[in-house]
């Protein structure tokens, strides 16, 4: 999406969270940076319409987001829905992972990640 159909204020939230990653977030981010997942371009606390995703996948249309113990929460698990929904409806594919998926697994991780592209992309 160009950056002059983002507001201001958005784009400006969406740098200031690339600043204050957690602990899950961060590891995620060392594993898929500068093209260290299979050469795959990431990119991190990306604004979509009117969300902020935590890592984006653009090439294939990937979004991955690191959920914390929040998300347990009804009320969030019905925004997290009405999120992915309308995310989906813009031909995203949103990958969830909790926080103890990443700081426990993230070999785990990443090789969802890649299956669910390649499931995505099949090689002829």
């Amino acid at each position: 999406m160009p950056h002059n159909l983002i507001p201001t204020r958005q784009r400006s939230n969406a740098k200031s969270m690339r600043k204050v990653m957690t602990d899950a977030e961060l590891k995620l981010w060392n594993a898929v940076r500068a093209n260290r997942l299979i050469d795959l371009s990431f990119r991190r606390q990306v604004p979509i319409g009117r969300y902020i995703v935590d890592f984006t996948c653009s090439e294939h249309r990937i979004i991955v987001e690191v959920d914390g113990a929040q998300h347990n929460d009804p009320d969030v698990i019905r925004y997290d829905q009405n999120r992915t929904a309308f995310l989906q409806n813009l031909g995203w594919t949103v990958l969830r992972f909790t926080n103890d998926d990443v700081i426990k697994d993230i070999e785990g991780v990443c090789r969802h990640i890649v299956i669910t592209i390649n499931e995505k992309s099949p090689q002829s």
